[in-house]
């Protein structure tokens, strides 16, 4: 019986001089660039029958063969989490995901995540290159609420997923930042990696960043603060909130990239106002829209959520403060 995983394709003149990893990782959809590299590294993968490392630069004609090995049996635990689910047919489902729950497990978050919900709710996901990932083909942090898809099987996990490589997926969100915006609308380029000594955090200056975008509009401005509509173009980690904070205007609630003893440096002239910011208890950050093309029936969807109840109190209080 042919092995399903197996594959083997020649490096073309327009991938020659690239890494490795992500030659490989831009061939087959549903492998991403940690996965390769993971591989290449075990040996999995090859360069005409050779062992290379992740960013050997491979050449025209070149070789490269390997196997993605089938997802291990999951050991997580389905439970009974509650979903907000927006939209469900046999191949998506789209979620209003409320703040403060992780979405995929981790060190110390194995229970109580959107992907052990999942489980319960679909105990049928499928994974690729080794590991389950539940129909996870992209994330929010645990404390932003709002539109998530997920894929219920492999065909929709593949062309979701070659959707948000391509970038061809509409993100939009609504933040509540510190200070007031100089125009109405603008746009941040700054590249994002590792934060040099922090690793739990990311950085427009980092040793290996990667392009970044973000624009953004002003919906509405308060005293010491606004509320943005902000679109990705791409999709790096934590993008929204490094930005924002790269460019002066924090998140309000971040406490990763705009700690509490900083905010007072954002509101100094009103009390009411700083005394409102500060009860925020999470990044005010909202994923608000998302357009994608249906994986299997090629429709066109929009899908959008209101911000949380705690977002909105926010905004009220600041805009009947102002």
């Amino acid at each position: 019986m042919p092995d399903k995983g197996a594959f083997s394709f020649l490096v073309n003149s327009n991938d020659s001089g690239k890494r490795l990893d992500v030659v490989v990782s831009s061939l087959i959809p549903l492998c991403s660039r940690s996965i390769a590299s993971r591989l290449i590294q075990k040996g999995m993968i090859r360069v005409h029958d050779s062992l290379k490392k992740p960013g050997y630069r491979v050449r025209s004609g070149e070789t490269i063969c390997g196997r993605i090995p089938p997802p291990e049996p999951i050991s997580l635990e389905p439970e009974p989490i509650r979903l907000n689910i927006v939209y469900e047919d046999k191949y998506i489902i789209v979620i209003n995901k409320q703040p403060g729950l992780v979405v995929h497990p981790a060190p110390g978050h194995y229970t109580g995540t959107l992907v052990n919900g999942l489980l319960y709710h679909c105990p049928d996901l499928e994974g690729v290159g080794g590991e389950i990932r539940a129909g996870i083909v992209h994330r929010l942090d645990k404390d932003t609420s709002g539109i998530m898809v997920v894929a219920k099987n492999h065909l929709a996990h593949t062309g979701l997923a070659s959707q948000f490589k391509d970038r061809t997926v509409q993100k939009k969100y609504l933040a509540v930042v510190y200070g007031e915006m100089d125009s109405k609308s603008g746009s941040i380029t700054l590249p994002i990696g590792r934060h040099p000594s922090d690793r739990k955090k990311m950085s427009t200056f980092s040793r290996r960043s990667r392009f970044a975008e973000t624009t953004w509009k002003v919906r509405e401005s308060f005293d010491g603060a606004t509320l943005l509509e902000l679109n990705l173009k791409t999709g790096r980690t934590h993008q929204i909130r490094v930005h924002c904070a790269a460019v002066n205007h924090p998140l309000v609630g971040d406490p990763v990239y705009c700690p509490q003893k900083r905010t007072d440096n954002f509101i100094k002239k009103r009390r009411d106002i700083s005394d409102l910011v500060k009860s925020a208890s999470r990044q005010m950050l909202h994923s608000w829209r998302l357009g994608f093309t249906h994986p299997v029936t090629g429709e066109v969807l929009f899908f959008e959520a209101p911000v949380h109840e705690d977002m909105k109190e926010l905004i009220d209080g600041l805009r009947a403060a102002s």
